[in-house]
């Protein structure tokens, strides 16, 4: 009898422990971790020039242009780099006019402006001010103030420190993540995996992607900023987009699943923000056509 009574206990007691180690969700842990993500984010706050944003950022300037640099020499040094020629003298000479209309909100860039051979229809500038523009691209530009759109949106990217922000909003993203995980280590293997594919769902197309886009619109706004100080005609930006839309070809996904916002988010937004740009440009160009 005190045999059979020890081996009915031993089985209640399996049964209990499997019940507790497929339990629920622990939302005290999660708490922890959504207090220190709030901690974090709100200890980190910086204002982006031109648009007055506040964004989360924790890297200091010159690490963040270190990294810029070493980023740099690396992609330099793994491209075919133009030295001279008619379409490196016109990067050049736009970017150092780009340059210098964001003399006011520049940080110490060391501005670099170079021209990479390949078809890529791409062109970017890293933290530091370190910029540069492939071939493929310049068609779909067409003249001066098309290629002036393009660099004065990749600058903007630096200027408003975009991939600072990104690091930053991943070690916030990390840290929530890291308290999801502990908070449904009490569940079934099944029922984490369910969770970790909520929060991932939701993490991609509810904050990453999100924020990916805004990015862009900011960037196209301090871009369209800066070409009509540096006097180029603003009104080519949205030319441009439509020019960069037909150079697709169509098949891009929808607009929630993208980095970018779509070609027609982004024309209508130049078209609201034009006659801002067009007082820019008229008062620093009046001699300009406008």
């Amino acid at each position: 009898m005190r045999r059979g009574f020890a081996l009915n206990r031993n089985r209640r007691g399996r049964r209990r422990g499997l019940r507790r180690r497929g339990g629920g969700f622990r939302w005290k842990i999660m708490l922890v971790f959504a207090v220190g993500a709030a901690g974090y984010y709100f200890a980190n706050q910086k204002e982006v020039p031109f648009t007055g944003r506040k964004q989360l950022r924790t890297m200091k300037p010159a690490a963040e242009m270190q990294l810029g640099l070493q980023s740099y020499r690396q992609i330099l040094s793994d491209s075919q780099v133009r030295t001279r020629g008619p379409i490196v003298d016109k990067v050049r000479e736009i970017g150092a006019d780009i340059a210098r209309a964001a003399e006011p909100e520049d940080p110490g860039f060391k501005w670099a402006f170079n021209v990479i051979d390949s078809n890529q229809v791409n062109a970017f500038a890293l933290p530091g001010g370190y910029t540069a523009v492939y071939t493929g691209i310049i068609p779909v530009a067409a003249n001066d103030d098309g290629l002036a759109a393009i660099m004065g949106h990749e600058v903007a990217h630096a200027l408003a420190r975009h991939g600072a922000e990104r690091m930053a909003q991943q070690n916030m993203q990390r840290i929530v993540g890291a308290g999801v995980s502990l908070g449904a280590g009490g569940m079934d293997i099944g029922a984490q995996r369910a969770v970790m594919g909520v929060f991932g769902g939701i993490s991609k197309y509810g904050f990453a992607l999100p924020f990916s886009r805004s990015h862009e619109s900011e960037a196209d706004y301090i871009g369209l900023i800066l070409m009509a100080r540096a006097c180029y005609d603003p009104r080519e930006a949205p030319r441009l987009w439509d020019r960069m839309k037909q150079a697709g070809g169509g098949g891009a996904p929808p607009e929630f699943q993208s980095t970018h916002p779509s070609p027609e988010t982004r024309i209508a937004d130049f078209r609201k923000n034009m006659p801002m740009a067009i007082d820019i440009y008229n008062e620093r160009c009046p001699n300009k056509i406008r």
